[in-house]
């Protein structure tokens, strides 16, 4: 029988991921990929012995990685070496005042009872139901393609959703067993980052504070990009063709299928499609509009996680007071995250992360140097100009100055900015996003953008768009979600 022949949109996590499980159930697949290298947002950019990883920089939740290498025969580590983070990030409060999260739960249950007492044993308790529902979703509720609600409604998750607590707030959830800001910021951290806000955000997600707190912050030893090589080395394993520099330009259907795609290097016929290209691109644009599902206004309406702000810069010197990862929570945090999400703006004074891999990884600046990583998270959609680039670098320099006791300015011999506009022209991001939807209780699950095409029969999406959301484990798991589905769809099509 003739193979199917699957085109795959665009290489990143999610793409890689449904491309490889696609080759290996036999399928002929081919990636487009419309940049100079795989990794979508997970590229690299190097400059004067200086490596960057540009964009994400958190290792959380191994054992998706580790799930998805196994279906291959493969561990982590056949591909890079993992380095677990002790301390896992610093948080800076201000000037000289800063906490360390120790990698090991005694040490967190002591550095909470400090900070507050009494916090050490209810950190304990606030773990136990963070892990409950951590296996839950992360082991059975993301795997589903979230169709409709019905997907849903056994009696085994209608329990479970008690605990779950998809209708509790973050905010509520954590001040329940804390009441210490330290504390609470501590823990709402993953949430505005990643897109949303704790009061707008389901107590589901203290699940992240279980992937952060208790199954620890880890590195791959040559950068984030290592993920990507490893991925990339096993969809070829596969018998998967990767093209590069081959940006889609348009999906062809016709009378409800998709017959092909055009590139500018030609147009190629394929039996099936899955877009891991931006959705909301893919759908207005890649598609012909009798063939779109969702309007211009269902876009405009939906409430996206931040964009980013992003600089890279290399530095001629050593620094003492950074770690591996430093957050700066040093103004306020309500602010800011009004600032993104509420009343869309510059911030006036932003939060901002540093990571700085060199700390640990010598492989990514020269001997002497270092490679620093800085990050703003702004709202999706803002007006993007040199001049408002430079006037954050400047408050930024001066920031972490101040706080750290670090001439930073004054060593600075590589520097590149990122943001808004960028997103838009490398990744056809919507607003230029950079993280896909936020995490609200309206756009979680059966109710984010379906997986599947309603008006195109053999067309899905995957990704940070679609279920399960953003983040690199969960467009991982889109990946494989969106290959099963495909495959269930072929077989049932030539049955």
């Amino acid at each position: 029988m003739k193979k199917s022949k699957i085109a795959v949109i665009g290489s990143g996590f999610a793409g890689l991921s449904a491309a490889s499980l696609l080759g290996q159930a036999g399928y002929d697949v081919t990636v487009f990929e419309k940049n100079d290298q795989p990794g979508g947002r997970a590229r690299t950019w190097e400059q004067d012995g200086f490596r960057f990883d540009m964009g994400p920089s958190w290792y959380w939740m191994p054992d998706v990685f580790e799930n998805f290498f196994k279906r291959f025969g493969h561990s982590a580590t056949d591909f890079y070496h993992l380095q677990r983070l002790n301390p896992s990030y610093r948080v800076y409060w201000g000037a000289g005042d800063y906490t360390d999260i120790p990698a090991g739960i005694p040490e967190l249950k002591e550095l909470f009872e400090q900070i507050e007492p009494g916090s050490g044993q209810k950190l304990e308790e606030f773990l136990i139901q963070a892990r409950f529902k951590y296996e839950t979703g992360m082991g059975d509720f993301v795997y589903r393609p979230s169709h409709s609600v019905r997907e849903y409604a056994d009696l085994k998750l209608l329990k479970a959703s008690f605990k779950l607590q998809m209708f509790t707030s973050m905010r509520s959830h954590i001040r329940k067993f804390f009441s210490h800001p330290k504390i609470i910021k501590l823990l709402e951290f993953p949430v505005l980052f990643l897109g949303g806000t704790a009061k707008n955000t389901p107590a589901l997600y203290s699940l992240m504070n279980y992937a952060d707190l208790a199954l620890g912050t880890w590195y791959p030893m040559g950068g984030m990009n290592e993920i990507v090589k490893a991925m990339t080395e096993i969809a070829r394993s596969q018998g998967v063709r990767i093209e590069l520099n081959a940006e889609v330009q348009k999906i062809i259907a016709d009378q409800g299928r998709a017959t092909g795609v055009q590139t500018g290097k030609g147009t190629f016929e394929f039996d099936f499609i899955i877009s891991n290209a931006d959705y909301q691109h893919s759908e207005q644009t890649l598609l012909a509009p009798r063939f779109r599902h969702y309007s211009a206004s269902y876009w405009d309406k939906r409430t996206m996680s931040p964009s980013s702000l992003l600089f890279f810069v290399g530095l001629n010197k050593k620094v003492k007071n950074l770690k591996h990862h430093n957050l700066f929570f040093d103004e306020d945090f309500e602010k800011h995250s009004e600032e993104i999400y509420q009343q869309p703006a510059w911030p006036e004074k932003p939060l901002f992360y540093v990571c700085c891999p060199s700390k640990t990884d010598p492989s990514v600046a020269p001997p002497e140097g270092e490679n620093l990583f800085f990050l703003i998270p702004v709202a999706p959609g803002l007006t993007d100009t040199p001049e408002i680039r430079e006037k954050y670098f400047n408050l930024l320099m001066h920031r972490i100055e101040t706080i750290t006791g670090e001439n930073i300015s004054g060593s600075i011999i590589v520097k590149r900015s990122y943001a808004i506009n960028d997103f838009i022209n490398d990744y056809h991001s919507f607003k230029g996003n950079a993280y896909g939807l936020a995490n609200t209780l309206l756009q979680t699950a059966f109710l984010k953008p379906k997986l599947r095409s309603r008006k195109v029969d053999n067309l899905l999406f995957t990704g940070q768009l679609t279920i399960p959301g953003p983040g690199v484990p969960p467009a991982i798991i889109s990946g494989q979600v969106a290959a099963a589905e495909a495959i269930k769809i072929i077989e049932g099509q030539a049955g």
